[in-house]
Order: structure tokens, then C-alpha cells, then sequence
């Protein structure tokens, strides 16, 4: 493996997310100020197995930091698991000339990342999900921006939900992580949050707390459920039966991945982008780009991918102190 990297690579890999394209950006800017060619992979590592590639410029990058989703788009690559897939892709690196490569996505790509590293490829990652469940970074590029969109819909949602007294149940992305969830739990105030690494399915929990919010006099009643719990229609139907209170279910969805980034996306996604190419320009490689208290780290992936993260509980047991009444 050369500590001297000449040509660049980039790709998005797993889920899209905003900021995305900041951090595309900031890495085929960086690399060209650092005096190094960059090369755009499009689909992740189905398109670095496909040889869909081609060199990037400033204009390139133009005029997309704005912008939601990524410009060189991203597919699932289930192959890649497999060890010969890795070595062949990194042949193609090598036939293309990238001998650097800025993986921007979550744990899934990471790990191919660092397969690409056994074969000789330096490797950085990027956290690039809106989940924000990567255990060495505070930060993931897309969290805040989807939680934003999360929070606009769930203040519309509220709005309808009290004009016709019902409860409705919202649900949010977080298939294994319910961090989304409980910021908009506390951010919008929600009666009841549902979250992956808590709930312990009690539905008669949930119906005696309606029943007793109505007794009350409240007008409505949110529910915020992650990804992971789902079946928020069917739970929505219970409820109903159980309380008498009509009930609706809305599942937001894809919305949550799209949109303009926030500032805060677009300037860490930048800063992390950039730090890439210095990392790979320091000879440095297998390493994982992150955000720890109010600074810019990095971590080696295998150190990174063996940490663990958990919801911070005075986080859940705050939203449940000041929604409760």
C-alpha cells in the first residue's frame, strides 16, 4: 500500500442523505487544492464493479451544495461482501489509477471499505445516514436535515390532529436506531414516543395514557414511532377499538432523505469532505471520519465499527418528563 496518493476516488454507498453533495463537493475541491486528481465513482460499489467512473473538476461540483440527495446516486451491493468481489474491485482502482478512495455512507459501506483496504486501496469513510447510528461520530451527514423535515410535518400533522380530536400515530425512519424519533418526540412535544432500543410493547400503556390525556381535556394525541417498531396502521386500528378515538397513521417515509440540507449538514458534511482528502494526503488509510465534541476526529474503521451506541436515557426519560401531564 502507497502512503502517496495521487488520484482520489469518491462515492456514495447504502442510503442517500443531505449533504451528500456537500461532502462530494468538498472532497473533489480539497483534493484539486491539494494537488491531486479526483475521480467521481457513480452508484457506490455497484458502479465501482460496474468501472462507472469518470474524472471530476471544480465545476463539476457546482452550484450542488443545495442540493438533496447525491449527484453520483447510490445503490445496495450485496456482493461486495463477498472477498473475491473485493479484490476485483480494487484492481479496478488500480487499473483506473485511484489509489485513494472517500467512502461516503454508513456501517455497511465502511466495511467495504475496509475490505478495499486489505486489497491495498487506501480507504476513507465518511458517516453519510440519516439514522445517526454510528457509534464513533456525535454527527451523520442527513440527521439533521431529516429531523427537520420530520419536525415540519409532524407541527401539520398536529394541526389537523387537534381540529378533529384524534390521535394520530407519525412515523418516522430509524429502522435500528430511533434517534430521529426521539428528537421529534421531544421536539414536538409528542405525548408518546416509540423507540426501537425501548419499547417493550405494552399497547394498554399507550390506550390508558390517551384515555387519560381526553379525560384531561386534551384534543389530541401524538405518537411518534420509529421505523423499527412499524405497523403503525394496524396500531392505529387497536388504538381506535380500544379507545373509541378515532385515529389515523401517517407514515412520512422517503420524504425524510430528500430536501435541501440544513447549514449544519452542509457545513459538517464540507469540513468532514475535506478532512478525507487530508487524511488520505498524510498517507493515512482504513479510517473513519467523525464528530466528537465540537471537533472534527478520526478513528480507525475496525475500532469504529466495534463500538456500540445507545440512546442517551436522560434524553428518553426528559421527553418523557415533559410531555407527560
Amino acid at each position: 500500500m502507497s502512503s502517496t496518493v495521487n488520484k482520489i476516488g469518491v462515492l456514495t454507498s447504502g442510503g442517500d442523505a443531505p449533504g451528500m453533495n456537500a461532502a462530494i463537493r468538498a472532497v473533489v475541491r480539497q483534493s484539486i487544492y491539494k494537488g491531486k486528481k479526483v475521480m467521481g465513482i457513480r452508484r457506490g460499489y455497484a458502479g465501482l464493479l460496474e468501472e462507472e467512473m469518470y474524472e471530476m473538476d471544480s465545476h463539476d461540483v457546482s452550484d450542488i451544495i443545495q442540493k438533496g440527495g447525491t449527484i453520483l446516486q447510490t445503490a445496495r451491493c450485496l456482493e461486495f461482501k463477498e472477498h473475491e468481489v473485493n479484490e476485483r474491485a480494487a484492481k479496478i482502482c488500480a487499473k483506473h489509477g485511484i489509489d485513494g478512495l472517500v467512502v461516503i455512507g454508513g456501517d455497511g459501506s465502511f466495511r467495504g471499505a475496509t475490505e478495499l483496504a486489505k486489497n491495498g486501496l487506501n480507504t476513507i469513510g465518511v458517516p453519510g445516514t440519516i439514522d445517526l447510528d454510528i457509534a464513533c461520530t456525535e454527527y451523520t451527514i442527513g440527521f439533521d436535515t431529516a429531523v427537520n423535515t420530520a419536525i415540519q410535518a409532524i407541527d401539520k400533522i398536529r394541526d389537523t390532529s387537534t381540529s378533529h380530536e384524534r390521535c394520530s400515530i407519525v412515523e418516522v425512519m430509524g429502522r435500528g436506531a430511533g434517534y430521529i424519533a426521539l428528537w421529534c418526540g421531544i421536539a414536538n412535544g409528542a405525548e408518546d414516543v416509540l423507540l426501537p432500543e425501548r419499547y417493550d410493547y405494552d399497547e394498554q400503556k399507550l390506550v390508558d395514557h390517551i384515555i387519560e390525556g381526553r379525560k384531561k381535556g386534551k384534543q389530541h394525541h401524538i405518537i411518534i414511532n420509529a421505523e423499527g417498531i412499524g405497523h403503525s396502521t394496524s396500531l392505529a386500528k387497536r388504538i381506535e377499538a380500544a379507545t373509541g378515538i378515532e385515529t389515523r397513521a401517517t407514515i412520512l417515509g422517503y420524504m425524510q432523505r430528500g430536501g435541501s440540507p440544513t447549514a449544519k449538514d452542509r457545513v459538517y458534511a464540507s469540513t468532514m469532505g475535506a478532512r478525507a482528502v487530508d487524511l488520505l494526503c498524510e498517507g493515512k488509510t482504513n479510517r473513519v471520519v467523525g464528530y466528537r465534541h465540537g471537533q472534527i476526529v478520526d478513528f480507525d474503521i475496525i475500532e469504529a465499527l466495534g463500538m456500540e451506541k445507545r440512546i442517551d436515557p436522560y434524553f428518553v426519560e426528559t421527553s418523557l418528563s415533559l410531555n407527560s401531564r
